[in-house]
């Protein structure tokens, strides 16, 4: 163990060996080798200072809603917000901390005659993550509503404040750097009816309950949609629902969602990802970009 990560776990300010399968929407893979829970910017700066002087692997958790961990675990340090990042206001901009949940920014605004962030309603991340890549549903994106975001920049040690057109923000995309954290976000609104607002996030969420497979492990869409179509037609076009590899599946409900039975493994989800991504490549042309993030060591690609 390295001087500066050793000077970190003893001063509270990092973990070693935190199991992660807990923080994922899969639930499943392994520990982090060393965990790292913010809730101030001091521990962020140590954090800083210690992989200045011993680099390691960053890995920036949410609620990992789109992230498939290793089994074996991250070979890194994982660093999560906590709740002094949490924090939502609301007026003509609504400001929410990154560790904010998006559908809690979308009820809280709409709460106070706030409208234009239903969407977020639909999506099962932080605002953290939702900047990062551009993240969006029905029509929607953080891009048309992304007014400013500050940055903590893990390499520098700095804290910046950027707008939206800084992000160079394209469709689930973004140019921030695995080392740079949203600590804040602000998002313009209109004013409007509460009550409109709330029959939209009903809307919305009743959606969602009819096409998308709740009440499973999943982590959400798994791949990009291609320009013009959606991923999940072309999957299921090809007869592919029910692909399993192990205890994960291509969810027979929508078939881009892949869901995993209790026990399975992260390299299960990984192969069953690899085998439609090649199957529709071969059947189609299209090359599916995956939207789900995998972190830690996979048997073909190594790190």
């Amino acid at each position: 163990m390295s001087d500066p990560w050793r000077r970190l776990l003893a001063a509270g300010q990092a973990q070693a060996g935190v199991e992660l399968r807990g923080l994922t929407t899969y639930k499943l893979g392994g520990p982090a080798a060393y965990f790292v829970e913010a809730n101030d910017p001091s521990t962020l700066a140590a954090t800083a200072e210690a992989l200045a002087d011993s680099p390691l692997p960053v890995l920036i958790l949410g609620r990992g809603s789109n992230l498939v961990i290793a089994d074996d675990g991250f070979p890194g340090v994982v660093i999560r917000l906590g709740r002094r990042f949490a924090g939502i206001e609301t007026g003509e901009v609504v400001t929410a901390g990154g560790a904010a949940g998006l559908p809690q920014v979308a009820r809280t605004a709409t709460a106070a005659a706030r409208r234009g962030v239903e969407f977020m309603i639909g999506i099962p991340g932080t605002v953290g993550g939702g900047v990062r890549q551009n993240a969006g549903c029905f029509g929607s994106e953080m891009v048309d509503v992304l007014e400013t975001a500050d940055l903590f920049d893990l390499g520098r040690g700095e804290t910046s404040t950027v707008g939206a057109g800084d992000l160079a923000m394209a469709y689930r995309q973004t140019n921030l750097a695995p080392t740079q954290i949203v600590l804040e976000a602000r998002f313009r609104t209109d004013a409007g009816d509460p009550d409109e607002g709330a029959a939209r996030i009903r809307e919305i969420t009743r959606w969602r309950r009819l096409h998308q497979p709740g009440g499973t492990l999943n982590a959400g869409s798994v791949f990009k949609n291609p320009p013009g179509d959606s991923a999940g037609r072309i999957i299921d076009s090809l007869g592919l629902k029910g692909t399993a590899v192990g205890g994960a599946s291509v969810s027979e409900k929508h078939a881009n969602f892949f869901v995993a039975m209790p026990g399975t493994k992260a390299s299960e989800v990984y192969l069953l990802v690899a085998k439609v991504r090649e199957t529709v490549k071969a059947r189609t042309g299209i090359d599916l970009e995956p939207e789900i993030q995998f972190a830690g060591r996979f048997a073909d690609r190594g790190e």
